[in-house]
């Protein structure tokens, strides 16, 4: 079986400020929590995959979907990778090994993080086959809503899995919509040298932070509605990294220095601990 510490290990390769965060997290919801994350960060990786042609990309996320959709109490790792096989060499090492992440989770909560994967990665789908276009703020809210929101829904269900935890779902979607909202304004100049562009047809940044504040505001209520305990300790790095992320993109720098996001980070952990 897959264990924690090598989710771990990689997590922390892959993303420092959500390998503390997930770190903290008690034994069952810390498993349940990286498989999530590191599930969701496989389809991601090849969503945002620089040379693999839009129709590949659909493909492949399509045989995860489907991979994911027939899981099972007998499943094994190289189920959840069928059709991985002849991308060794063009794809990273968390989407390869997709199959440990899926059964990271205790057996009582991975269907849930299945399902919300495989609908995930049929949403990236069908955004890489249409180049990512988006022309209304309608449209935006459902790309958000489809790599972001849902996140925040499935968190939700972590939350409540775990402990019994009560969240708004609206608010949860803000939540999600909020973080992804600050990664488009951050990412914004490198999308658009690879030609996608996530701004709706005339919106310029300040229209993108008005969008991206509205969510945090839905996140702000959403965290400040958690009880003290394991999601509270989870939600409030990623949302006081947005917020900072999104204050020095307004003053118009490109983004947060590494230096304050380990303060940042350091601050909250130590409050945690």
């Amino acid at each position: 079986m897959p264990s924690v510490s090598t989710a771990l290990d990689l997590l922390k390769a892959t993303s420092r400020t959500f390998y503390i965060p997930i770190s903290l997290l008690p034994s069952q919801l810390q498993e349940a929590v990286a498989s999530a994350y590191l599930c969701m960060r496989a389809i991601d990786q090849i969503e945002d995959h620089p040379t693999l042609p839009l129709p590949i990309k659909a493909k492949l996320l399509r045989q995860i979907s489907l991979n994911l959709q027939a899981g099972n109490e007998l499943s094994k790792v190289e189920d959840f990778a069928k059709g991985l096989g002849g991308f060794d060499d063009q794809l990273e090492e968390v989407t390869l090994r997709v199959g440990e992440w899926a059964l990271l989770a205790p057996d009582t909560i991975s269907p849930r993080i299945w399902d919300a994967t495989a609908a995930m990665a049929d949403r990236m789908a069908y955004w890489a086959e249409c180049n990512w276009r988006i022309d209304s703020e309608a449209d935006l809210d459902c790309y958000t809503f489809s790599v972001a929101g849902a996140v925040g829904l499935m968190l939700s269900d972590l939350w409540a899995w775990y402990d019994g935890t009560k969240t708004s779902r609206m608010e949860a979607i803000g939540f999600g919509r909020g973080l992804q909202s600050v990664n488009i304004l951050r990412n914004h100049l490198e999308d658009l040298e690879r030609d996608v562009d996530f701004y709706p047809t005339g919106w310029t940044s300040k229209e993108m932070q008005g969008y991206a504040r509205r969510n945090l505001a839905l996140a702000d209520a959403y965290t400040a509605a958690l009880p003290k305990g394991p999601a509270l300790l989870f939600c409030r790095i990623p949302l006081a990294l947005a917020h900072a992320t999104l204050n020095v993109l307004a003053q118009g720098k490109e983004k947060l220095s590494r230096g304050d996001v380990m303060t940042i980070v350091a601050q909250l952990s130590k409050i945690a601990s």
